[in-house]
C-alpha cells in the first residue's frame, strides 16, 4: 500500500470538510438573527430595570452585553414563552454591585423583575407592584 497518497486525499478529504463546514457557518443567519434578538431584549431588560430602580439617574450594568466576571455572571436564556436575563447594576462607583433577574414574554412584557438591593424605595415599592420584588 502506498500511504503518502493515502495521507494526501485523507488531508484533502479534511481540507474540504473544515471548508464545507466553515462555509455553512458563516452563511447561517440563525446565528446572527438570535443574537439581533438577544441584544434587544438585553436593550429592553436595561430600560426596564432603569424605570424600577432610578428613572432619572444613571445607572451601570453587568449584563450579557457587557459581562464582568469579576463581578458576577449573567445570562440569557429563552424560555417555553418568554426570555430571563440576568445581570448586576449599581447606581454610584461607590455602591456594590446589586444581582437582578428579569423575566420577559413574546411580547416583551416584564413578567417579573427581582432585585437584591435594601433600598426602602425599592422595598416599598416592590410591595405595590406584584411583578416586583426586592430582597436583602
Amino acid at each position: 500500500m502506498n500511504h503518502k497518497v493515502g495521507r494526501i486525499v485523507f488531508a484533502f478529504a479534511i481540507g474540504i470538510a473544515l471548508a464545507l463546514y466553515g462555509y455553512d457557518r458563516v452563511t447561517d443567519p440563525l446565528p446572527r438573527q438570535q443574537r439581533i434578538e438577544e441584544e434587544a431584549v438585553v436593550s429592553l431588560a436595561r430600560d426596564i430595570l432603569k424605570s424600577f430602580i432610578a428613572p432619572d439617574s444613571t445607572l451601570q450594568f453587568v449584563d450579557p452585553l457587557r459581562p464582568d466576571r469579576k463581578i458576577g455572571k449573567v445570562y440569557i436564556y429563552p424560555t417555553e414563552d418568554g426570555w430571563e436575563v440576568s445581570g448586576h447594576y449599581r447606581r454610584r462607583e461607590q455602591d456594590p454591585w446589586h444581582p437582578w433577574l428579569m423575566s420577559v414574554d413574546a411580547s416583551m412584557r416584564l413578567q417579573s423583575l427581582l432585585v437584591r438591593d435594601e433600598n426602602p424605595q425599592l422595598v416599598a415599592r416592590a410591595s405595590a407592584d406584584p411583578r416586583f420584588s426586592a430582597e436583602p
